[in-house]
């Protein structure tokens, strides 16, 4: 008999770290660049994107996994007799979940869990993290996916973006929005709801003041979090901006972990540099 893995996709901006612990195995999304292709997380880094941008004046592509890369990660897995649980970021915003049906269909592989986690980022991390321990608890693949399947919609899932030029090039945005939050000096709340992004809070200001005020706005919230974790996440950034924001979650004494994770490839590709989010579970 076979054990259960648990998959999900690059943009769940896990840190090499969290996925030796826990063991998770990742299918990474492609970037494109220059007509040429980029597996997230593997051939190439944010700081490269961003730079690109910068020079191109535009943002890269981003594609769902392939089939036939999807297919390679789940065969050994059949082969072995495993049950795959796949958590994958939104179908709203990508096609990956499908593909990886479609490749285990092609398998004739039918222990093969899908999840949308109708959310990105870390929001998808969260849910990853938690199918990983009820695994090492013992419990039971139908169990494990049905309980993360179920609070799904318990994620909470918001950054602020330093600009929406990123967005709005990606067609997240409307080009209009963004050009006048852009000269009005906007920095607005991004909330993940129901697998789509929305616009919340519009905050003005230096980055650090803005960071500051995001995170204090969360208080209540977070204090009726999951007491679990929290993760921190963010793009291409100075880290001075990141240290108040996790020094403001560790001083509120409630958390049995606070994790820090920097966003990949697809993820800046949308954002831009400057992004940050604090995502938790609700309890």
């Amino acid at each position: 008999m076979g054990k259960t893995v648990i998959m999900t996709d690059s943009t769940a901006d896990l840190s090499k770290d969290l996925l030796e612990k826990y063991r998770i195995e990742v299918i990474p999304l492609c970037i494109v660049m220059d007509d040429k292709s980029y597996f997230d997380g593997k051939d190439i880094t944010p700081e490269e994107i961003i730079a690109w941008s910068d020079e191109k004046k535009t943002t890269p592509k981003t594609a769902a996994a392939g089939i036939e890369e999807t297919i390679e990660y789940l065969k050994p897995h059949k082969e072995a007799g495993d049950d795959v649980i796949y958590i994958g970021i939104s179908e709203d915003m990508s096609t990956t979940c499908n593909v990886v049906r479609l490749a285990a269909s092609d398998l004739e592989y039918d222990r093969v869990f899908v999840i949308n986690s109708m959310n990105l980022s870390t929001g998808i991390g969260l849910q990853v993290l938690r199918a990983a321990e009820m695994r090492d608890e013992g419990k039971s693949t139908e169990d494990i996916y049905e309980a993360i399947d179920s609070a799904r919609d318990k994620v909470r899932a918001s950054f602020v973006v330093d600009t929406l030029t990123f967005l709005a090039r990606g067609g997240r945005c409307n080009a209009v929005t963004a050009l006048l939050a852009n000269t009005l000096k906007l920095k607005p709340r991004i909330e993940v709801n129901m697998g789509k992004m929305g616009v919340g809070t519009k905050y003005r200001g230096k980055t650090n003041k803005v960071l500051k005020a995001y995170v204090e706005d969360m208080k209540d919230d977070l204090l009726k979090a999951d007491k679990r974790r929290v993760f921190v996440t963010y793009s291409v950034m100075d880290h001075e901006l990141v240290e108040p924001v996790v020094e403001y979650l560790k001083e509120l004494n409630y958390f049995d972990e606070i994790l820090e994770t920097q966003a990949g490839g697809v993820i800046t590709s949308h954002c831009g540099p400057a992004t940050l989010g604090v995502l938790f579970y609700e309890a």
